[in-house]
């Protein structure tokens, strides 16, 4: 083989390492519930910045979707060159501008993020619908759910494999959460109501039922009441004393508000449900220490753009750098 042909055959080879991957949907979400992608280790939904900052190391890619909304769009963002970044920013910082005096105000800041943190909910909860949606007929059977989530092809087929009790489990409490987010009762889900089986957490009329099943998982004595030994449950048998005493600290002064030694569904539901106005907060914060230099607590148009790599992200990234020669994006504003 002449050096040319290995030149090409690895031009090649590089290009389709970064090609996105398509996978069918029956094997996407195999074995797995959808409400367990994304929790902490005590049962908790993880908050949307849950991947913000681990082991002290500040990942950007929080900062870019609550900018724009959509994961999609930030990656689109990390290809840009800095010019058209900016460009972009420019037109979306007069939308974030609500009263339109050149600058953007903490409140406004937050309002957008909130705005932000719906938007990648419903992207999120698209993107698995698509995949859940076999026959693409504009709604999700139990059935479809099933077979893309555990591989079970046919609900009534007594020879389905269940790997343990533990899988068995998690297909009741999605059922249980399909049916609740079924609003008209007509054994499918639109897309509406999808994002209320998918988001559970996020759409108030969905809390009983996170809440039923918190209490079903972890309320040993069944008196309505979580304390600390139920809280901690099973964990505690893999963790040592330190552990225990950190878990002690968090659950008395972080969850037990009314410091009764338990936690009542009020306090549950504080616990399992995170705030996304909290996540918008601290983000408003981080933004405005990274990028308001005159600290008069106000964002103008120059200093975002100034610090636009913090916002949105563009080649000026080490991602960027890598994958901009491979990829080309149509210009969606």
């Amino acid at each position: 083989m002449n050096m040319i042909a290995v030149k090409y055959i690895s031009v090649v080879c590089c290009i389709l390492n970064y090609l996105p991957c398509h996978t069918t949907p029956a094997s996407h979400h195999i074995g797995k519930s959808l409400h367990q992608h994304e929790r902490e280790e005590d049962g908790a939904y993880s908050p949307r910045d849950h991947a913000h900052v681990v082991d002290g190391v500040h990942h950007s890619e929080f900062d870019h979707e609550a900018i724009l909304g959509s994961a999609k769009e930030a990656e689109e963002f990390d290809h840009l060159s800095p010019e058209e970044a900016k460009r972009r920013l420019a037109i979306l910082l007069k939308k974030m501008d609500l009263n339109s005096d050149g600058f953007v105000s903490r409140n406004e800041l937050h309002a957008w993020i909130l705005r932000s943190l719906s938007m990648l909910s419903e992207e999120e909860s698209e993107d698995r619908f698509e995949d859940a949606d076999e026959n693409e007929d504009g709604v999700v059977t139990w059935q479809e759910y099933i077979s893309d989530s555990y591989g079970i092809q046919d609900s009534d087929e007594e020879d389905n494999e269940i790997d343990d009790n533990s899988e068995e489990k998690l297909i009741s409490d999605d059922k249980i959460m399909f049916r609740a987010a079924d609003g008209n009762g007509d054994g499918v889900l639109n897309k509406q109501e999808f994002l209320k089986f998918s988001h559970p957490e996020e759409h108030p009329e969905m809390l009983p039922v996170v809440l039923k099943q918190t209490l079903d998982e972890k309320d040993a004595n069944k008196d309505g009441f979580i304390d600390f030994q139920e809280f901690v449950g099973e964990r505690g048998a893999h963790h040592d004393k330190e552990w225990l005493l950190v878990e002690k600290e968090k659950f008395d002064h972080e969850f037990d508000k009314d410091k009764d030694g338990r936690l009542n569904p009020a306090e549950i539901l504080a616990w399992i449900v995170p705030s996304n106005d909290e996540v918008a907060s601290e983000e408003v914060s981080h933004l405005f220490a990274s990028s308001d230099g005159d600290h008069d607590d106000l964002l103008s148009y120059g200093e975002v753009l100034e610090h636009h790599e913090v916002f949105v992200g563009s080649e000026a990234t080490d991602y960027g750098d890598h994958l901009h020669n491979i990829h080309t994006f149509q210009d969606e504003l």
